[in-house]
């Protein structure tokens, strides 16, 4: 699988946008003083980042304040302090504690999961997506076993499922899929990893759960509590809004789990325990998040539907639309207009994956596009 890593792409698109934001001083912001205080928006910046599907708020002023009112326990080391966390997210999760893995951000899971499963076999996934796992797990001599999206953009359950042999360790689903935002029929994914789970572990990536709109939407961990070989990741990354934290947890029967907690490498830190305890509880910060990413995705969709270029519907943070342009040079021209848009998602070459932001980002984000769509 080639293309441009994310790490080198903001670098490169980084270069050309030291333009000055055209009119951001004139901006106001369209929260109150107490909203800022509380929500914590990210200031304007040059240039404006919407390539990395970040929550634009937080971490939220309770967070912040859990953080600061630990301080004095950095100089622990945060194994001790690790219990009352898994505590919640076990009672969030309806799971035992010892199906809970802490990790220091999902990123940090997917990897250690690929190599304790993968290694001497092959992983199946489909392309493009979320390719943390896949990658990792080559540099230790893993397999993988690429299918491509359907016409649909959809990931191929039935061509997986018929790809799946005696090779196969692991099998990776990202639900719903970076970049492409869709989200698998309930029942058939479901299905799918009932049956797959018995000749190979799933991997169900739901990093963008909380963001799906489809009523009573079932997460894979139902399945976990069955008993079945299937592991589930989590982040405090997006809707949380602690991306830069790092912090995440995989949910796994103890038998899977007892593997992957051998295998954590960076483990978290006190101040991301304590963030995460904090964030958990806030649930006003949490539904004001949902809330933004919706009606900033709404922004932006009237915008391209101004502009009549296609989208695929999102249960994410992002939006993924056809610009029928190479991404490249698209991305190079709006960097040069100070904003920072997706990556390349090879195949899909001429499609762009844009991230929500605050209001005044994707008002900025709307200009720009009809400027060079208009």
């Amino acid at each position: 699988m080639t293309g441009i890593s994310r790490r080198s792409w903001i670098k490169r698109a980084s270069l050309g946008s030291s333009l000055a934001l055209f009119g951001v001083s004139e901006l106001t912001n369209s929260l109150t003083a107490a909203e800022i205080r509380k929500y914590n928006p990210r200031k304007l910046d040059n240039p404006i980042r919407l390539g990395s599907n970040e929550n634009p708020y937080g971490p939220s002023e309770s967070v912040r304040n859990a953080m600061q009112s630990h301080f004095d326990l950095g100089c622990r080391y945060p194994w001790s302090y690790n219990s009352d966390l898994v505590k919640m997210l076990s009672e969030k999760e309806g799971v035992p504690e010892d199906h809970i893995v802490l990790v220091a951000g999902s990123t940090e899971g997917l990897k250690i999961t690929g190599i304790t499963f993968g290694s001497g076999g092959e992983i199946i996934s489909c392309s493009p997506t979320f390719l943390t796992m896949m990658t990792y797990s080559e540099l230790w001599g893993t397999d993988i076993n690429w299918v491509p999206l359907t016409k649909d953009l959809d990931f191929d359950l039935d061509e997986i499922e018929k790809r799946v042999s005696s090779k196969t360790k692991l099998v990776f689903l990202c639900n719903p899929n970076n970049p492409t935002g869709k989200l698998l029929p309930a029942d058939r994914v479901r299905d799918f990893c009932e049956t797959v789970s018995k000749k190979a572990i799933v991997f169900s990536d739901e990093a963008y759960y909380d963001y799906i709109t489809e009523p009573n939407y079932p997460s894979m961990l139902e399945l976990v509590k069955e008993g079945k070989d299937v592991i589930v990741s989590k982040t405090f990354s997006k809707v949380y809004g602690l991306a830069g934290i790092r912090l995440g947890y995989l949910i796994a029967k103890p038998e899977i789990a007892n593997k992957l907690r051998d295998r954590v490498v960076a483990n978290t830190n006190i101040m991301a325990i304590e963030a995460g305890k904090a964030a958990l509880k806030d649930t006003d910060f949490y539904n004001f998040s949902v809330s933004k990413a919706k009606d900033t995705k709404q922004m932006i969709t009237q915008t391209l539907d101004e502009l009549k270029l296609p989208y695929l519907e999102s249960h994410t943070n992002f939006l993924f639309f056809h610009t029928g342009r190479d991404i490249i040079q698209l991305n190079e021209e709006f960097a040069n207009k100070g904003i920072i848009i997706g990556r390349p998602f090879p195949p899909l070459n001429d499609w762009c994956r844009i991230s929500t932001g605050t209001l005044e980002e994707v008002s900025l984000f709307n200009s720009t596009l009809k400027e060079v769509f208009g």
